[in-house]
């Protein structure tokens, strides 16, 4: 088995109903494709991944070595408390781009490459859910207002950047590099390392690897996606491998929706079913859940914050 691959230029001609159906088998089936030609300079992601690919060099490889896991690592005594200790935490080196946070200053250009490749990553964010949209029957910018909050757009959805590493792990048996889970939000859309392998996603019970591809955006859904088209598509478990070789780079960006959205299936798909499978609740009462539920079960998540 392999992940969905879609040539997105294939919309604009004769092949666009085609496309339009295997992005739909991509959401409902898989709940991850990969996009290529999707309309971001080849140019713009080579110096992105320049840029994020010299920020931890410059940056942050010295300060991931006093990281809680190599420390445990390190110190490893062979014991049940330490190993269970690892399996709780992540082999990975992180931080957050957002609008209105701090960015790393190193290298100089860093921030402008950033900045103008979040620009194109949101204009392709935007384009998914429009196509998403028609494809569920929805009206046009339905799931893009769910996200903001309502049709007067009164709250910003948050888009946020996770630039990410994965260093060489000497013992991968024992730590994983991300832990299994399913994404909060809404639309994430990652760039991935196109020569280290080491993200997969669990389908038929069976994990299989996202496979390296170069220059492809990888499209998922986040638990959001599945509570506004009413289950129809669903997030997916997916985690992250440590490996010895290699220094795995990983840049995910999410269309969340603002934390005082209100988030519920959207009632055109309620009506098709006779049936309203999750419940209506506010996002940021969601997160709070999720801050604790994580690596759980997500099913238990949507029971709590449907009684809050």
């Amino acid at each position: 088995m392999a992940i969905p691959v879609i040539d997105l230029s294939k919309l604009d001609g004769e092949e666009r109903a085609e496309t339009m159906a295997r992005i739909a088998n991509g959401c409902e089936e898989w709940g991850f494709f990969q996009l290529v030609n999707h309309g971001i300079p080849v140019e713009l992601l080579k110096r992105v991944k320049k840029v994020c690919s010299q920020c931890y060099k410059m940056d942050r490889e010295e300060g991931f070595k006093d990281s809680l896991a190599v420390q445990l690592l390190n110190g490893l005594k062979e014991g049940k408390e330490e190993r269970e200790q690892l399996q709780n935490l992540d082999w990975e080196d992180v931080f957050i781009l957002q609008d209105d946070n701090e960015w790393p200053s190193q290298p100089k250009e860093f921030k402008e490459t950033m900045m103008e490749y979040r620009r194109e990553l949101k204009k392709l964010a935007e384009k998914v859910m429009e196509i998403m949209d028609e494809n569920l029957g929805l009206e046009e910018g339905y799931i893009k207002r769910a996200l903001c909050g309502g049709d007067d757009l009164e709250h910003h959805p948050f888009f946020g950047t996770k630039v990410s590493h994965y260093p060489p792990c000497p013992r991968p048996d024992l730590v994983p590099g991300l832990r299994s889970h399913t994404d909060a939000g809404g639309v994430i859309l990652l760039f991935q390392d196109d020569k280290v392998k080491g993200l997969q996603i669990l389908k038929d019970g069976e994990w299989i690897d996202v496979q390296p591809l170069a220059n492809a955006i990888v499209i998922n859904m986040g638990d959001q996606i599945e509570v506004i088209s009413n289950g129809r598509y669903r997030s997916v478990w997916h985690r992250v491998l440590a490996s010895q070789t290699g220094n795995r780079r990983s840049i995910a960006s999410f269309y969340n929706p603002s934390l005082k959205a209100t988030i519920a299936p959207a009632p055109q798909l309620i009506d098709q079913t006779d049936d309203q499978a999750y419940p209506k609740f506010v996002f940021g009462d969601y997160m709070a859940v999720y801050a604790k539920q994580k690596f759980q079960p997500k099913g238990p998540r949507f029971q709590a914050v449907g009684s809050l």
